[in-house]
């Protein structure tokens, strides 16, 4: 049997929890056309707990800046589907969710169309999401199909398979 896209999600956030558990890091999330999908996938993991600092739904543009510190300027010439607000939402989640003056160790962040109609130039399908800790950020540009369920259970899925990969970089590096 194939697994379902949920299923996917369920297991690529289990395995990102394990491992974040075994290396001792903090993990925050920036979500816009996810809505809190992916750290509702991170925090059904058992143990979540140990790792995960919190998430910021920033589904309001503006809200990219006054509470993840993107750069109003950045939002009003680009918009909020674009990688350098990707990048700006994934840094501003591990300083949103510092302790003690101490940022979560990595910040992964989800923007983009879920559609059902295109924002502005960007068509629906174009996703952004990028993970960031302190060697710094990285952007993946998605070009999904499918309806917006579809979108968005992909982004999902892909911004917990760019921070397992970041993951492998840091267990290897």
């Amino acid at each position: 049997m194939t697994p379902t896209p949920r299923s996917d999600e369920a297991d690529a956030a289990a395995e990102a929890v394990r491992r974040l558990i075994a290396a001792q890091r903090t993990i925050a999330v920036a979500e816009s056309l996810t809505g809190g999908r992916v750290v509702a996938a991170l925090v059904d993991t058992p143990g979540a707990s140990a790792v995960v600092r919190g998430g910021v739904v920033a589904y309001a543009t503006p809200l990219k800046s006054s509470l993840l510190g993107v750069d109003a300027r950045l939002l009003d010439s680009r918009g909020p589907v674009d990688p350098a607000v990707a990048a700006a939402m994934a840094e501003g989640a591990r300083r949103a969710a510092a302790i003690d003056g101490v940022s979560a160790d990595f910040g992964i962040a989800t923007t983009g169309v879920a559609g059902p109609d295109a924002q502005g130039d960007a068509p629906v399908g174009l996703v952004f999401v990028a993970v960031a800790d302190a060697a710094g950020t990285e952007v993946r540009e998605l070009r999904l199909e499918g309806g917006r369920q579809a979108i968005r259970d992909a982004a999902t899925r892909e911004v917990l398979t760019l921070l397992l990969t970041r993951l492998d970089a840091h267990r290897e590096g």
